[in-house]
């Protein structure tokens, strides 16, 4: 699929603006703070219905503007797609192909995007609440039914944990109700856990694969899936169910008197090893940000083999976090296979590593020309 053009109005430091897109390599070249990360979070913006950068949707609106608004092209195998976003002081509207979309869950997924920025590089490192939000983010875009059931899910949660802190341990508890609140949650939790298990298995085999590629066959990639209830991996849906709400039993004298639900899927992490050795906590940069590396690329081929087309790939910044040797990795990777874009503040560094020749807008302070040699 490839991103064909795309109009802002009033969107951060732009006015208005439109543009048409190579469905090859894109590049935004200017210096910092001029609008080259703005307008590469508008394409992510237009395809998740949110922006990768901030919680507060009002940023997203131009100074003294009254709403922003995106809209873009995009060329799938099936046809052309129009999308549309407003955002506003009332919120956010989204529509396809001019028709206004009731719920998110509709709308995102329409066009499928991979980001990759330098906090992505700390996916490995960071803290485990990173990893849950990349398995949402990507797992909602190829699968609608997940977003349903991950919101279900935090409803119910929330409903939980309301009823644990308002409920002091010398009052005698409303068991049943709280007995329907551990049966809701473990339902729509073991969806989202039979979800996430089944997607980390298609990630760890491309992940292995393009980083045995990156390492040169010396090391091998695992992830598995670190589960807050005692869960089998390889279990059925009916299974999961079941051990998940085992586990809230046994654990709801320690949640009543901590006053939060201890285990489920908000409480999950991943663990990634490289020959077996834990790489979060003993292994090097260098294998961190390969791990980092090869995930990112791995989602653009699980995306294309559940899909059966590659997803548009927006570089924030990253080259500069990676060596020579990761960066001609990643660049012939994506050479000739999928839409790229890709933010930077010089692009000689890049020429002689490059076999297709890009297409590169200037950015400055708003205003973008296309930049010929």
């Amino acid at each position: 699929m490839n991103l064909t053009s795309i109009t802002l109005e009033n969107y951060r430091n732009y006015e208005k603006l439109a543009l048409t897109f190579s469905p090859n390599l894109n590049i935004f070249l200017g210096e910092n703070a001029q609008g080259k990360t703005n307008l590469l979070e508008s394409i992510y913006v237009l395809a998740m219905a949110r922006s990768h950068r901030t919680a507060n949707e009002k940023e997203l609106i131009r100074w003294h503007e009254p709403y922003a608004k995106i809209k873009g092209e995009v060329s799938k195998k099936n046809g052309t797609q129009l999308l549309e976003m407003v955002i506003s002081n009332k919120g956010k509207k989204t529509k396809l192909n001019d028709l206004e979309q009731s719920k998110l869950s509709h709308y995102i997924g329409a066009v499928n995007v991979i980001l990759f920025s330098p906090e992505d590089l700390s996916l490995v490192k960071g803290a485990p609440q990173n990893r849950r939000k990349f398995l949402d983010m990507e797992i909602g875009q190829i699968s609608p039914l997940y977003l349903h059931h991950l919101s279900s899910y935090q409803t119910v949660l929330k409903q939980r944990n309301h009823y644990l802190k308002k409920m002091p341990l010398k009052q005698k508890k409303d068991q049943t109700y709280l007995d329907i609140l551990s049966e809701q949650l473990s339902e729509y939790g073991s969806h989202v856990l039979f979800h996430r298990l089944s997607f980390l298995r298609k990630l760890e085999r491309w992940a292995n694969e393009i980083h045995q590629r990156i390492s040169y066959r010396k090391e091998i990639l695992t992830i598995s899936y670190k589960c807050s209830a005692d869960i089998e991996q390889s279990a059925s849906l009916e299974k999961i169910q079941e051990s998940l709400l085992k586990s809230l039993k046994e654990n709801e004298q320690r949640d009543l008197m901590r006053q939060t639900t201890s285990v489920g899927p908000h409480r999950d992490d991943l663990i990634f090893n490289v020959n077996d050795l834990n790489i979060q906590t003993y292994g090097s940069q260098g294998q961190q940000r390969t791990t980092a590396l090869s995930i990112k690329l791995a989602e653009i081929e699980l995306i294309n083999e559940e899909i059966g087309e590659y997803p548009i790939l927006l570089l924030d910044d990253v080259l500069s976090e990676l060596d020579d040797e990761r960066q001609v990795h990643l660049l012939e990777f994506i050479e000739s296979k999928l839409q790229t874009f890709l933010t930077t503040t010089n692009i000689f560094h890049l020429k002689e590593k490059l076999t297709i020749e890009p297409e590169v807008f200037w950015i400055n302070d708003g205003k973008v020309e296309r930049k010929r040699d």
